[in-house]
């Protein structure tokens, strides 16, 4: 049945709230009340107060509820936000419902609003309206100078059908099947897992050739895109970090095949969300307007569709960790890497070896 729960007219609750959606970006709201924000990604945010939140597969919102409506029973609900064209969706909507307790629980009045499902100006104005608490209480530590920023294409692509798999079905136009990338680049699955294979310098598993920037420069969010830009290469391609070194990775979306927002997820850190915006990222103009003094602080990060994001972090936890859409198709089609951050000179910043009863791939 309908999930419900019970609140005290005057009573302020705590919502811990994640999205475990494997496909889409939810709007999210409870009928005649607002939600204040307080926390993302286990990361202490400014109070943001809204009517409703837009929360990504992989991330989490720490919210208050404040019960100061009129005592009766009230929905709370979810709705997709989707924004590339074409691209098939579930549209139904989950509900729970709220109950006063002074008042007999009954049958809610309505759904809270949200707006159109492809609102993309609406989704992305909540996520990059949220900012770190940054109190003498909860500092934060941002990277102000960076040793290496890393600019990344993240693509949907188009594949022949015999480049992976001959027996695989073809779903996407002109006898090709869909796959995804950054920077050009498809992900291949390992033989065995990376770590293993980094930790025990077993060869061929993979290459530490991920790209620092783009192979082919281009306009990434135009309109029309040429056709050969489409496909991308296959491989097991890593990124290798030094041990405390101050990274910047631009995100950077493009509308091959189809433009859409990118949920996207690093392992084994919290970063800074420094900028963000529409359009190609220009180092020249786009870096005068980063925010370096209360950034956002999360795991998960939406990059907007046709829009960019930059983000920030010091490579202080050694290991090999993965960073991929959160989107389980895309993550599926090869959109990820992986970033092996080497050890440093203290015992406890070594790579750890594999556990002995880790599960083989």
């Amino acid at each position: 049945g309908t999930f419900r729960t019970t609140v005290r007219r005057g009573g302020t609750y705590l919502l811990r709230i994640i999205n475990a959606d494997m496909n889409e970006i939810l709007f999210f709201g409870i009928a005649n009340h607002t939600l204040t924000v307080v926390a993302s990604d286990a990361c202490y945010t400014k109070q943001l107060t809204r009517d409703y939140i837009v929360i990504s597969p992989g991330q989490t919102l720490d919210c208050l509820l404040h019960a100061d409506q009129s005592p009766a029973s009230y929905y709370m609900a979810t709705a997709p936000y989707v924004s590339g064209n074409r691209v098939g969706f579930d549209n139904t909507t989950a509900t729970g419902i709220i109950d006063y307790s002074e008042e007999k629980p009954s049958s809610p009045a309505g759904l809270p609003l949200f707006p159109a499902y492809n609102d993309t100006a609406a989704a992305t104005n909540f996520s990059y309206s949220l900012r770190s608490l940054n109190s003498p209480e909860h500092p934060i530590t941002v990277p102000q100078r960076i040793r290496k920023r890393i600019v990344s294409t993240i693509s949907i692509n188009l594949q022949p059908c015999d480049r992976i798999d001959p027996n695989r079905t073809c779903q996407a136009p002109n006898a090709t099947r869909f796959a995804a990338s950054m920077n050009n680049v498809s992900f291949s699955n390992p033989r065995i897992d990376i770590l293993e294979a980094y930790f025990y310098r077993v060869p061929g598993v993979f290459k530490s050739n991920f790209p620092d920037a783009p192979p082919f420069p281009f306009d990434y969010t135009a309109d029309v895109l040429p056709l050969d830009l489409e496909a991308a290469s296959n491989r097991t391609a890593v990124k290798y970090v030094k041990y405390n070194a101050s990274l910047e990775v631009v995100l950077q979306g493009t509308n091959l095949v189809a433009g859409i927002d990118h949920p996207m997820h690093l392992h084994g850190y919290s970063f800074y969300v420094v900028g963000w915006g529409f359009g190609n990222f220009d180092e020249e103009r786009d870096t005068k307007n980063y925010n370096l003094v209360d950034p956002q602080e999360r795991n998960t990060i939406i990059v907007p569709k046709n829009g960019w994001t930059a983000i920030r972090f010091v490579a202080d936890n050694p290991g090999v960790w993965f960073m991929h859409c959160h989107y389980e198709r895309h993550l599926t089609w090869g959109m990820e890497t992986v970033f092996i951050v080497g050890s440093g000179r203290g015992p406890t910043q070594r790579v750890l070896p594999p556990p002995q009863d880790m599960p083989p791939c």
